[in-house]
């Protein structure tokens, strides 16, 4: 079974193809992870789960997407994070850290408040960026457009972030490039009108992330894995393509970028997005064949057989899965039973519910 082969990474070994995809908890307090952060990624370690990304974490105070939000801005963050590492990577799963920026979709309430924006009377920021002064949609707030020395400033803040995810242990990084945030909205000429040499051709458009990819990669050992995330479609006419994503996909790779976690859509908020088991899958598919680089999967990924069809046809190198890990944090020893494949890292704690 595919799925539960190892992958190598430069010199990271993932025990299986089973990934914990980012997803944001709204559980900190100014960026600081806590018990919450090490039980919720913890036991998905525990779970037989390979590589354990954190949410995003914000690069930037102002870079968060609620005041909830998990963050890597401030040295302080790092000894929390430096157990939760501890503990995932004593239980045999690697420990990631996706870095983010929330752009215009930043100083938002979390869900379960109703997710709309927070004014700076309320606890949320004085001012939120974008590469123009376009709004996510009709009532929110106008971002501010960065200037160059700004859009710069942003680039150094994730080489930063990286810096300190690499102090607190964690050996995959990944950037967030994707679901409407800031390094999504240069690339969407949806949201990017700027005039410079951020905006207009493809080449300006794309040139933050390939900064932001170098800048990171200069701060990484050689031999730990680099990822990143995108929208490969922003599903909406005149938006970013995956014809567009595989371009961006071979400007990354030379750059030392290992894998694209190929997610869609966010840039704005009336796409119409077939949803469906494993609608996004023939993004990652595409990429991989026409990029020559290795991609992740995800998006309504539930089933054992599933995820082993996923990589046993050559349409991704993993699966991340986010909702199903949600319900069901031991999914990976539950799915290598369903499928037969023969794991020797159920915790001996949990030995006597081991099917047979």
């Amino acid at each position: 079974m595919r799925l539960f082969e190892p992958l190598e990474l430069r010199g990271v070994r993932l025990r299986n193809r089973v990934v914990v995809s980012p997803m944001c908890e709204y559980s900190s307090d100014d960026g600081c992870a806590n018990a919450w952060h090490l039980v919720h990624l913890g036991s998905r370690a525990v779970g037989g789960a390979a590589l354990v990304f954190t949410e995003a974490a914000a690069v930037s105070a102002e870079g968060r997407i609620s005041p909830a939000d998990l963050g890597i801005y401030r040295d302080e963050h790092i000894p929390k994070l430096r157990e939760i590492v501890e503990f995932i990577h004593a239980h045999g799963a690697v420990a990631g850290m996706q870095l983010a920026h929330a752009g215009f979709k930043a100083s938002t309430a979390p869900p379960w408040e109703g997710g709309e924006p927070v004014a700076p009377q309320d606890g949320g920021w004085e001012r939120i960026l974008a590469p123009s002064a376009v709004p996510f949609k009709d009532g929110w707030i106008v971002p501010h457009a960065l200037t160059v020395p700004e859009i710069h400033e942003v680039v150094e803040q994730f080489a930063q972030g990286a810096g300190r995810a690499l102090s607190a242990g964690f050996r995959v990084l990944e950037i967030h490039a994707a679901h409407g945030y800031l390094l999504h909205e240069f690339l969407s000429p949806i949201t990017n009108n700027r005039d410079d040499e951020y905006g207009g051709s493809f080449e300006n458009r794309t040139r933050i992330v390939r900064e932001v990819v170098q800048a990171v990669r200069e701060r990484m050992p050689v031999d730990l894995p680099l990822f990143v995330r995108v929208s490969a479609s922003d599903w909406v006419e005149g938006g970013w393509t995956v014809e567009d994503s595989v371009a961006l996909a071979r400007d990354l790779k030379p750059l030392g970028v290992d894998l694209i976690d190929a997610s869609s859509g966010g840039i704005v908020p009336h796409a119409k997005i077939p949803l469906g088991p494993g609608y996004q899958v023939p993004f990652a598919r595409s990429i991989r064949e026409h990029a020559q680089i290795a991609t992740g999967a995800v998006g309504l990924i539930t089933q054992a057989q599933q995820a082993n069809e996923i990589i046993e046809s050559g349409a991704a190198d993993i699966v991340l899965l986010a909702r199903e890990l949600l319900r069901q944090p031991n999914w990976p020893l539950l799915a290598a039973a369903q499928l037969g494949a023969d794991v020797d890292y159920w915790p001996k704690q949990y030995l006597r519910a081991k099917p047979h």
